[in-house]
């Protein structure tokens, strides 16, 4: 009598090992595309892939302008501008410091600004009005050719304006940055990636994960931000008895 053949069970395949956008409830996700390291280690292990993700909008939340937020870019800026790439912002709330960026690492040769209606009264030339504005974002992202967007977004904003620029966020080989008030966490996001950031005393800034492909992040993140504030500042900001915009964006420099 022949023993009856018994055919192996193949193997069970990990989820994640089928296609780079599945992951487990508790681990992060990965894809292939490559992240751009954020200059902060302890930041970088809590974001998937690494670091600031590419073909994705990442949204920044703030309580009010300059607690940091771009001393927190500025690495994975400088790393952009050294490898040549150009940066567009559009509609900053103030005109960069260009000595602050460069102190920095981000050569502000590299910067382009698009202005939107009613930021620059004054001036010799008009604002475009707000549809146009997110038209030419939608045209930076998916031109290929900008190493980093960042955009300075109303705090009323449809819906689907946000979709839209999701959609074109996908065909930009590089990070693109929205940043938002700090009330606009109550509302749904697209963007894979979502962060609200928050003053944590002189050069320390607090960043909660709140949206991340991956599990929540129970605490925030105190990172040391670069210092630009005068000894007397710094020692005012850590007694919390002033909070003072970051030099980043309170100069008056030019970079037309």
């Amino acid at each position: 009598m022949e023993p009856s053949s018994v055919t192996a069970r193949p193997a069970p395949v990990a989820p994640e090992a089928l296609h780079p956008a599945l992951w487990r409830a508790h681990q992060l996700g990965r894809r292939a595309e490559r992240a751009l390291a954020t200059g902060f280690a302890a930041l970088d292990a809590e974001l998937p892939d690494g670091g600031w993700p590419a073909r994705a909008l990442t949204e920044l939340l703030l309580p009010q302008h300059g607690i940091g937020e771009l001393r927190l870019l500025a690495p994975a800026l400088a790393a952009l501008t050294r490898d040549g790439r150009p940066l567009m912002w559009f509609d900053p709330p103030a005109t960069p410091c260009g000595w602050t960026l460069q102190a920095l690492g981000v050569d502000p040769r590299r910067l382009v600004l698009v202005r939107g209606r009613d930021a620059l009264r004054g001036r010799a030339f008009e604002r475009l009005p707000a549809a146009d504005t997110l038209w030419a974002l939608e045209q930076a992202l998916a031109s290929g050719h900008v190493g980093a967007v960042l955009a300075w977004l109303p705090a009323r904003l449809r819906a689907d304006a946000l979709r839209r620029l999701q959609l074109a966020a996908q065909a930009h080989d590089g990070p693109a940055f929205v940043l938002r008030d700090a009330d606009a966490r109550l509302k749904p996001s697209p963007a894979p990636l979502r962060l609200l950031l928050g003053a944590a005393g002189a050069d320390r800034l607090a960043v909660r994960v709140l949206k991340r492909r991956g599990p929540p992040l129970a605490r925030p993140l105190v990172l040391a931000l670069a210092p630009v504030l005068p000894p007397a500042a710094r020692a005012r900001a850590d007694q919390g008895e002033a909070r003072r915009p970051s030099p980043v964006m309170a100069g008056t420099d030019s970079l037309a």
